[in-house]
């Protein structure tokens, strides 16, 4: 008899892993290409406009939507299960497991509002493609743009940590000692593409 909750918890882990990070470093590199300037972004936008809307819109439904959904449900589920006490137990990785689980409740509705404004409302019904400037007036609230820095570092931390879970839970980090190299790995890629996210949201502020 197959043991369903060890096939779903690893399809979860390994959707989190690929869809998430594929997502994750695709913003952070759009996003900091703003760096450059207007033309610098605008120029890596139109590429992405160039692929045939039925390839595109495949992608975004089966290849990220769905999974994510997945994901999402999935992991309010395990949320829901686990046991998370960091004041009684306070060692580090028990501040990564409650973090991850942090994490996740508030990229529920921020990833709920972010794609249904952005992808859904603005470029969909209104058909406002993605543009430097629409971002530059985006972020000129900022509410906005703490809510969106919160949001992203916690989406970068909730994929990086999940490095960690993923290789331990698909049984690549199987010793202590290998676990805290994975993790301190994890943790520096979560510091670069942290200090990366600041930069290039401080740009949309200040300039």
């Amino acid at each position: 008899m197959y043991n369903v909750t060890f096939y779903l918890r690893r399809l979860h882990s390994l959707v989190g892993l690929l869809v998430l990070g594929i997502v994750i470093l695709e913003h952070v590199m759009t996003n900091a290409s703003s760096l450059g300037g207007p033309e610098a972004m605008n120029s890596g936008l139109a590429m992405m406009e160039m692929i045939p809307k039925p390839i595109f819109y495949g992608l975004e439904i089966f290849g990220i939507a769905i999974p994510l959904l997945f994901h999402a449900i999935y992991g309010i589920y395990i949320a829901l299960q686990a046991n998370n006490n960091p004041g009684r137990f306070g060692y580090m990785r028990n501040w990564m497991f409650t973090l991850q689980r942090w994490t996740a409740w508030y990229l529920v509705p921020f990833l709920i509002w972010h794609i249904f404004y952005l992808r859904i409302y603005t470029k969909g019904i209104c058909g406002v493609p993605m543009s430097y400037e629409l971002l530059d007036s985006y972020f000129t609230n900022p509410i906005v743009v703490v809510l969106y820095t919160i949001g992203m570092l916690a989406a970068i931390f909730h994929f990086c940590n999940g490095i960690t879970t993923f290789c331990m839970t698909w049984g690549i980090a199987k010793g202590p000692r290998v676990q805290s190299v994975v993790s301190v790995l994890s943790m520096l890629l979560f510091l670069a593409l942290a200090l990366v996210t600041v930069a290039f949201m401080a740009h949309y502020v200040l300039l």
